[in-house]
């Protein structure tokens, strides 16, 4: 069973932090955010609190692992219990639909609002997939131009993308990243 302490860790990796500088960030030691990131320790709201911002997700995120039931954790995510990621600030609402982060890729269920566009261009060392379900998002991935609808896909491959929606429709995209990135 995956638990907090394994997207813990995940999410630190990812962000490229060491356990030294996360500790130092949270004013704890290091063998304490060590046996968090093992599940000996639980850490407090203040510390899930400190946690979320320094890895950039929201406290909700961190809290996800209680709401399913025991023989449901690591392996089901139900529709209504998925984890919420990232502010939503640019239009984009993302939630996980992978079980947790310990996994060598994850897979995020994207809404991209009307009249929504990415402000800074992203460039991330992953190789990543999107499916369209609905709506219609405009690309630019490498320096090229694309218009995708619902049943196409696109893969970016550490290339520099953006994203906008300039239609009266949400966009909904279905993502599977390698490795993870939330």
């Amino acid at each position: 069973m995956r638990s907090l302490g394994a997207d813990l860790r995940a999410l630190r990796k990812a962000r490229g932090l060491t356990l030294t500088e996360l500790a130092e960030g949270l004013g704890r030691s290091v063998g304490w955010l060590s046996q968090v990131e093992r599940d000996l320790s639980e850490p407090s709201i203040s510390d899930l609190r400190g946690m979320s911002e320094r890895l950039g997700v929201p406290m909700s995120f961190l809290f996800a692992h209680a709401s399913a039931p025991v023989e449901e954790q690591g392996t089901i995510v139900r529709a209504g219990t998925r984890r919420p990621m990232g502010s939503g600030e640019e239009g984009l609402i993302e939630e996980l639909l992978s079980p947790d982060l310990a996994d060598d890729f994850e897979m995020i269920h994207s809404t991209f609002q009307p009249h929504s566009a990415m402000q800074t261009p992203a460039n991330r060392p992953t190789q990543e997939m999107g499916y369209v379900v609905s709506g219609q998002l405009d690309l630019t991935i490498g320096g090229r131009e694309f218009s995708v609808g619902p049943g196409d896909s696109f893969r970016i491959r550490h290339e520099i993308y953006s994203w906008a929606n300039p239609y009266n429709k949400p966009c909904v995209v279905i993502w599977v990243i390698a490795p993870p990135v939330y």
